[in-house]
């Protein structure tokens, strides 16, 4: 069956060449990873980023090309924070509300041109102050005024180039363009991550590492299933007479995701919890003793893995909630039920239904929080059992990754399932 299926993928060209379309972009993103904005001092950056758990963080959204600063370090951060903000919005602005759920994909079409437009002011805000906080480190040297503004205008530059091939693949390859090029970044990492495990390897460690390959699969398999899971709700249509014919009757599901914000909730909390972090690197410049307090602070709650841990577990879980809220709507799916002839079983359309339907997403999604949460927190866990920074397994990458897999794996399922049934 695999091998069938890998048959029908090398021999029809359309499928062949929109796999190797998404490659060649990939390639082209690797490529601009590697080359470095001007005024970099390496060694600096090197010692920065090895113990800086903000930076390791942005790298995972940047694709990796924070690590070396280069053309691309912003990644799709701000058309990512843009796309939220814009659907954050949509609970304010009713307009932009009926905008994203009722005018179908001219609708959507208009609302993800907004978060477009949205992603330049962004990119400038988020390159200005990395590059304000690096060149205080000391990392970015002996650059004026007019080459600084040069650099801010390169990454903004890098990072719409790579919302615009993130695009690209969506329309005219396989899967989802952004979450492709965070996982071409993500998996790129994985070489120099065996690299240092390798050259930190110790034999009196072996059980160490072999729980470790153990854990890895059981949390890879949880994933799997948290991501597929589904809670279906049965549906039936009324029959209709017309003429002389009967229609409906038939029965059908609605089905409920269990992780139904994906990664969105750990994106939010990661951007809350490292606020700190920033205004802390940001005070540690001034001179006054009120500032550095506030400063230590800052850092020592940072650095202390129970309260960091417990802090990130909460807002994973809340905003696992509130993002759910945002993007799925019981009453729209109800007016939708009962505008098309179908309702419930046992539920009275209209009102009731909405009111059932959020009951029951309300149950599965505190499973779904609570499995996001886990995952956040895992490497603090890991980092906190074996002190091994190398085995700290990325609990959002680790979810990107295997997300990414699936979702590209279902569509070029139903590409082949097409050109079977052709």
């Amino acid at each position: 069956m695999i091998w069938n299926k890998l048959r029908i993928i090398f021999k029809d060209s359309d499928l062949r060449k929109k796999i190797l379309f998404v490659v060649f972009i990939l390639v082209l993103f690797r490529v601009g990873s590697n080359i470095p904005i001007p005024g970099i001092d390496q060694s600096r950056l090197a010692s920065f980023l090895s113990g800086n758990q903000f930076f390791g963080l942005l790298n995972i959204f940047s694709g990796g090309g924070l690590s070396n600063l280069s053309i691309v370090m912003l990644g799709v951060a701000p058309y990512i924070t843009g796309t939220i903000i814009m659907q954050l919005l949509t609970m304010i602005f009713p307009k932009l509300k009926e905008m994203y759920h009722e005018e179908g994909e001219a609708g959507k079409q208009k609302f993800n041109q907004y978060s477009r437009m949205l992603t330049i002011p962004l990119a400038f805000l988020q390159g200005f102050g990395l590059l304000a906080l690096l060149g205080r480190e000391g990392i970015i040297v002996n650059l004026g005024l007019f080459d600084k503004l040069v650099n801010i205008i390169i990454v903004i530059t890098g990072s719409v180039i790579l919302m615009w091939l993130g695009e690209l693949i969506s329309e005219k390859g396989v899967g989802n363009g952004v979450s492709l090029l965070i996982f071409a970044g993500i998996v790129a990492s994985l070489p120099g991550t065996i690299q240092q495990i390798a050259f930190t390897f110790d034999y009196s460690q072996i059980p160490l590492y072999l729980g470790f390959v153990i854990a890895s699969v059981f949390v890879v398999a949880g994933v799997i299933i948290i991501t597929e899971a589904e809670r279906p709700i049965p549906v039936s249509y009324a029959k209709q007479v017309r003429g002389m014919k009967m229609y409906g009757g038939v029965s059908t599901h609605l089905p409920l995701r269990v992780n139904q914000a994906g990664v969105i909730p750990i994106i939010f909390a990661i951007s809350i919890l490292l606020f700190p972090q920033m205004i802390a690197n940001v005070l540690a410049g001034f001179g006054g003793g009120t500032m550095k307090m506030i400063a230590n602070f800052l850092a020592a709650f940072m650095n202390n893995l129970w309260l960091y841990g417990i802090s990130y577990f909460i807002l994973v879980f809340a905003f696992t909630y509130f993002y759910t809220a945002v993007t799925f709507d019981p009453e729209a799916i109800s007016t939708n039920l009962q505008k098309s002839g179908a309702f419930v079983p046992g539920i009275r359309p209209g009102r009731p239904t909405a009111e059932y339907i959020g009951k029951v997403l309300n149950r599965i999604t505190l499973v779904g929080a609570i499995f996001l949460g886990l995952i956040a927190v895992l490497p603090i866990g890991m980092k906190a059992l074996t002190g091994m920074q190398a085995l700290a397994m990325g609990g959002t990458a680790l979810l990107i990754v295997v997300s990414v897999v699936l979702e590209t794996i279902k569509q070029v399922e139903s590409q082949v399932v097409m050109r079977e049934y052709e």
